[in-house]
């Protein structure tokens, strides 16, 4: 099998590392199952998720900043990603330089690639009409209450109000107006109030706290499904950032949404979500005032989603700026759609900082709590934000977290909630303090944990037997792993081979690959035969991933184009809006791959381009090549 090289990728810096509430991860499963439908018994990765290692952080980190924090950042090889399947020639490429040049497209329990492509809400949502004779909704309002109103609605004025006085007081008029002003402004509520005779209508925002502490209660048809679904269009927003902003409009918490798994933040990604009791109609009136967010495709239905439902993504990827030939970018496609890619946990898996998430997951596994306590919060190398500094430094000094959580503005993240729990339990209830981290947060360094042996042990596999299926290694029937014989072997494909992840319910290959999970394990301190932990939530069932996958709808197409600040995919909302597909011109002075394929969950979109391109998907590479590509 090819070894990794080095080959130049030019990726944009300064994404903003998030909070790993953005990241979604699941318990270990109590019986061993299939990763190719979740991760570790748990909902599926994002596709291109943030980095899993959070920070305190609320902004944009500029390009030099960035680049010093990836100096001291993970690569491929600090991880075990070691191989390749194929001898193709790799070429460099500039990934996700825009946004739109990553387009993930949900695949619904039902294998359907989800679209948004009707922005319209269904007839029995509709709300009863008015009698003609009644003035319409635009009339209700003067201009200068239009301003007001849309200046609440845009937060400028969150704690106040905008009065209305209703000088034709009767009870039709007013329901005109509360309608009229929820209908153009979705976000804000209204309510009537009686001032020395005088009727006026209130309006306020949805997200303030007299809201907050006094919902309305609507109305819901019985013969109406209890869930709204619809499809989330989004533009370089991560699906929890979105649901957030939702929930704010609509004055709803975040949980009364469902969805089959999170998405990319830079990329344009189109999913299925569900809501509790929300009109269509509110819902599609949101459109009129989110940004980088469209609804759509409503309907009604009995049952909320979940988490892993789906049956994967279809990507559509656009690298630009190739310097291979177009028979080397044939050659690399082709054994992508024939042979596929090592299905490695990406390097989003790892976390962006100085300290993997994979080395705090190792000290929870040998319950070593100090040193769970001082990964996370011990200062680190490498630039970070600067109240993250201070805290960090605060409490290498003090050892104080009262004093350390003073230095923090957003107390949210995983830095602020262990130093909360050390406030309130102390330093010699660490693991109580760490449990105020949220749960799928804390399972995160250990699934991490896991998926470093994986790869690790994946790459020895492939080193030592290829891609052919050889006596010892493992298959799946059913749920349950079955050891291949010799003759049992020779009539294998290499796409049906699992390889273990290490817990207490698996069991492993009996080759000498096998006997090297406990070897690695015995280095790291742990006990392949004793994966259960003193506290149940860290308690390792394990679970099986195919070790190669061979990708679905392969396509591929080089095209030239002039202006780099064109996208080169055609949008769903661009089709919605009849925007014309991109015209490519075949004399352009740039050249670029776009290609499409479908992945199952829990796959990672990275190792796949990573396998045509023959790069180091590892952001300290590529923000070192970036660095000196713009240098």
């Amino acid at each position: 099998m090819a070894e990794s090289e080095p080959v130049t990728v030019v990726v944009p810096v300064g994404e903003k590392r998030g909070c790993p509430e953005d990241e979604k991860d699941d318990a270990p499963s109590k019986k061993p199952k299939f990763e190719s439908d979740h991760e570790n018994g748990g909902p599926p990765q994002q596709d291109e998720m943030d980095e899993p290692e959070g920070d305190a952080s609320d902004g944009e980190e500029d390009g030099d900043t960035f680049a010093n924090m990836m100096k001291h950042g993970l690569t491929e090889l600090d991880v075990g990603i070691l191989k390749y399947v194929s001898d193709h020639e790799g070429f460099s490429g500039v990934l996700k330089e825009r946004y739109s040049d990553f387009v993930v497209h949900e695949i619904n329990k039902n294998g359907k690639i989800v679209h948004l492509d009707d922005l319209s809400v269904p007839a029995e949502a509709e709300e009863a009409q008015e009698p003609e004779q009644q003035p319409k909704e635009c009339d209700l309002l003067t201009e200068e209450q239009k301003k007001q109103l849309g200046e609440l609605q845009l937060f400028k004025n969150k704690e106040g109000n905008v009065s209305i006085e209703v000088l034709d007081d009767s009870k039709e008029k007013r329901t005109l107006v509360h309608k009229a002003i929820k209908n153009q402004f979705p976000g804000l509520e209204t309510k009537t109030e009686e001032r020395e005779g005088r009727k006026f209508i209130v309006a306020y925002h949805a997200a303030g706290k007299k809201a907050l502490a006094a919902p309305r209660k609507h109305f819901w048809p019985k013969n109406r499904g209890s869930f709204c679904h619809f499809v989330l269009y989004k533009e370089n927003k991560d699906t929890m950032d979105a649901i957030n902003v939702l929930s704010k409009f609509l004055r709803l918490r975040p949980n009364m949404f469902s969805y089959m798994g999170t998405k990319d933040k830079r990329a344009i990604t189109v999913q299925e979500i569900a809501v509790l009791k929300i009109t269509a109609e509110r819902l599609a009136h949101l459109n009129k005032c989110l940004m980088n967010l469209k609804l759509g495709n409503f309907c009604y239905k009995n049952h909320p989603l979940k988490l892993g439902e789906l049956q994967g993504n279809h990507f559509t990827v656009v690298i630009r700026n190739i310097t291979g030939t177009d028979e080397q970018v044939d050659q690399a496609m082709k054994s992508l759609k024939q042979t596929g890619f090592i299905n490695y946990y990406g390097m989003q898996r790892f976390g962006t900082t100085a300290v993997p998430t994979h080395h705090v997951g190792r000290a929870i596994l040998k319950n070593d709590w100090n040193e769970v306590m001082d990964l996370i919060l011990k200062p680190r190398p490498g630039a970070e934000k600067e109240f993250l500094v201070r805290c960090r430094e605060e409490w290498a000094k003090t050892q104080d977290p009262e004093a350390a959580l003073k230095k923090l503005p957003n107390k949210r993240c995983v830095e602020g909630q262990l130093l909360r729990g050390l406030s309130m339990y102390g330093k010699k209830n660490i693991v109580t303090a760490f449990g105020l981290i949220p749960r799928n947060n804390r399972l995160m360094y250990i699934h991490s944990y896991q998926s470093r042996v994986w790869n690790t042990m994946v790459s020895r596999r492939i080193e030592a037997f290829g891609l052919k299926a050889v006596k010892g290694d493992l298959v799946l029937k059913g749920t349950m792993a079955h050891v291949l014989s010799a003759e049992e072997a020779e009539n294998q494909s290499i796409h049906n081979i699992v390889m273990p992840l290490p817990g207490f319910d698996v069991i492993y290959p009996t080759h000498h690959i096998g006997e090297g999970y406990r070897e690695l394990l015995t280095a790291d301190g742990l006990d392949i035969d004793n994966m259960r932990h003193k506290v149940k939530d860290y308690s390792l069932a394990g679970a099986y991933r195919r070790i190669i996958i061979r990708p679905a709808d392969v396509s591929w197409e080089v095209i030239n184009y002039d202006d780099p600040r064109v996208s080169l995919v055609h949008s769903d909302f661009e089709k919605l809006e009849n925007k014309p597909a991109p015209v490519f011109n075949k004399e352009g002075k740039y050249r670029a791959l776009r290609m499409e394929f479908s992945l199952p969950p829990s796959t990672y979109a990275t190792m796949a381009i990573r396998e045509v391109l023959k790069l180091d998907t590892s952001i300290k590479k590529q923000t070192q090549l970036n660095t000196t590509w713009f240098n």
